[in-house]
């Protein structure tokens, strides 16, 4: 399982890929901006199952995904 620090690599990854910035991001997702960036530098490390779920559907990947 991925630590916290991977997840929110990830996470910044894939919407890096998709050419969103964190503010687009968080507003396609559903999730509170500095929420986001918490999780991308790794001060949240372990994000609740609903904000996860929304990350994914927003990014179109299955959360297990996002925590390899």
């Amino acid at each position: 399982m991925a630590t916290g620090n991977n997840i929110g690599e990830n996470i910044k990854k894939r919407r890096a890929r998709l050419g969103l910035s964190q503010e687009d991001f968080a507003q396609k997702s559903g999730v509170k901006y500095t929420t986001l960036t918490k999780i991308e530098s790794g001060v949240i490390k372990t994000p609740s199952v609903v904000i996860m779920a929304k990350i994914a559907k927003a990014l179109d990947v299955n959360i297990e995904e996002l925590i390899k």
